[in-house]
């Protein structure tokens, strides 16, 4: 067992095996019986390139071949950052398949994001485009090496240099071993198969351990409750290492039943609707800021969209007249709200639900055996309709975050109930209503920014003294990120001053504040704490009357 490692109660382990969610399978054992039936099928779509299930299996298996002489082994962690690329998912599935846990980040993240899950992981390899945009990954990997002696492999995706191997060779190259020699590979199907990332409270992102056996019933069953079937067709523009576009159901849920996913690499509405008519897109995954901007797109008139059947959103709330809208213009689309966490528990809504419940909720919990307990601060269960912090705990909900002991001691009950930080109440349909959250986070069209982790470098600006970074609410986006500063005496700081500093720090773009506000001094709680809610409020009223 992977040292850091939590793992799910013997007594749990064997409730969810004995109710059919656990197979006992590595997630390469399962994918394998897909790719042998399936063979023929169209899997992937990226642009001009189409692979079916058979052309994964076989470039996986070669990548892996190739991948076990470079010296990976089971267990050893990879970080790929790369785009929506048919390269990606050919990666995942041979990491999969020589037991390689990689590690879900993003195109977007950086220097001080990349060595972060390198340092925690104690990483073996990264796996990078060249370029991304104007920025070169090559010198920045460079310094993440250099910082962290446990890696020793670079994948690049692009053209190779020193020191560096070409990933796009190591998939296409026939492979030396013989075929089957990653089929000799023993796999623990309780051991994690991937590590997402939490939005990380406390400024440093924890990993997520999933394994493969709660990581394919959470695939499976969503898959159900979105009505993917073999002729199904997924849109896939978010960023595909997120748990909702590779799992929720994703990549894996869809590959699972037969169906074809679309890559696509940016969120262009023109571009998307092309995609749709011309692939007859099914299904689509958004976040709401993505969907206003589809909605609110004049060319969505000029296109066929009566293919797409679901849209699944998640990320943040909806607001009613989003979904309202949406209908008019995807005439055939069910809007399917759902509530998700990279830890584990899923909450849908369900195409036979009222009205008033699809416009007010997220909907409810997937698995009869997710066990959700809305808490106060004491830890006891609130009354039916009061706030309270969600705790969950279920067949593919976490047990504990990978090496942080002392953490998960705050953040899991003595019993194994998860607690999230977001606030709901229960409907009185039996869905559940997002009220909020207790944890630090900004939500900005989906990607979680830790207040903390920007607050944190922000105080190394010589002209601040204190801040506090806040939501504020944006048509959009749903929340962009203020900072709050009280400057040292004689200082002064704008907003393109902290930015450029910030930018400094080599932290992803999303993370930047989008506002600044600087004050003689911050509101306080009865308890003395800065009150963020107030300062919050504040700004939200500043926007409100457009100064």
């Amino acid at each position: 067992m992977l040292e850091g490692f939590v793992p799910f109660p013997p007594e749990y382990a064997a409730q969810y095996r004995a109710k059919g969610y656990w197979k006992d399978r590595a997630l390469r054992d399962e994918f394998d019986d897909v790719f042998r039936s399936q063979g023929p099928r169209v899997a992937l779509i990226d642009g001009p390139r189409q692979y079916t299930y058979a052309d994964v299996d076989r470039l996986s298996s070669n990548l892996a071949l190739n991948l076990m002489d470079l010296g990976l082994k089971p267990l050893d962690r990879v970080v790929p950052t790369l785009p929506n690329v048919a390269e990606f998912v050919i990666l995942y599935f041979a990491l999969q398949k020589i037991g390689c846990i990689p590690i879900a980040a993003l195109v977007t993240h950086r220097f001080a994001e990349i060595s972060q899950f390198t340092q925690l992981s104690q990483a073996a390899c990264c796996v990078y485009p060249d370029r991304a945009g104007d920025f070169a990954f090559g010198p920045m990997i460079d310094r993440v090496q250099t910082a962290n002696p446990c890696l020793r492999l670079r994948l690049v995706l692009g053209q190779a240099g020193p020191g560096e191997h070409d990933l796009r060779a190591l998939i296409d190259q026939p492979a030396q071993r013989p075929a089957d020699d990653w089929r000799h590979i023993p796999i623990d199907p309780t051991d994690p198969c991937i590590f997402q990332l939490s939005g990380g409270t406390t400024g440093i992102p924890k990993l997520i351990p999933r394994t493969n056996n709660d990581y394919a019933y959470n695939s499976k069953v969503a898959s159900e409750v979105v009505q993917v079937g073999p002729d199904s067709v997924l849109l896939l523009v978010l960023p595909i290492a997120h748990n909702l576009p590779l799992a929720c159901p994703g990549i894996q849920g869809f590959m699972f039943q037969g169906a074809t996913v679309v890559l696509h690499g940016n969120t262009r509405p023109g571009e998307m609707f092309a995609l749709i008519e011309r692939h007859g897109v099914t299904h689509i995954k958004v976040v709401p800021a993505l969907l206003i901007r589809l909605i609110n797109d004049p060319s969505i008139t000029d296109h066929q969209l009566d293919s797409v059947q679901l849209i699944q959103s998640g990320g943040q709330r909806m607001q009613p007249e989003v979904r309202l809208r949406t209908r008019q213009l995807f005439r055939n689309a069910f809007v399917q709200e759902n509530f998700g966490m990279s830890e584990g528990l899923l909450m849908f809504v369900r195409a036979g639900d009222p009205e008033e419940v699809l416009l007010e909720t997220c909907g409810r919990p997937v698995c009869t055996d997710d066990e959700v307990m809305l808490i106060d601060d004491e830890g006891r269960v609130v009354p039916d309709g009061e706030v309270g912090e969600l705790a969950c705990r279920g067949p593919y909900t976490l047990r504990g975050y990978y090496g942080v002991p002392e953490y998960n001691a705050r953040q899991f009950t003595p019993d194994g109930f998860y607690r999230s930080g977001d606030l709901m109440r229960k409907h009185p349909s039996g869905n559940y209503v997002v009220e909020g959250r207790k944890k630090d986070l900004i939500n900005r069209g989906g990607e979680k920014i830790s207040a903390e982790e920007i607050e944190n470098l922000i105080l190394m600006h010589p002209a601040v003294q204190n801040v506090a970074c806040v939501p504020m609410p944006d048509p959009a986006m749903g929340e962009k990120m203020c900072a709050c500063v009280i400057l040292k005496a004689g200082q002064s700081l704008n907003l393109g001053e902290l930015v450029a500093f910030l930018a400094e720090q080599e932290i992803a773009k999303f993370k930047l504040p989008e506002r600044l506000e600087v004050l003689p001094d911050f509101p306080v709680s009865t308890f003395g704490k800065v009150s963020k809610k107030s300062l919050g409020e504040m700004v939200a009223a500043k926007l409100a009357a457009k100064l």
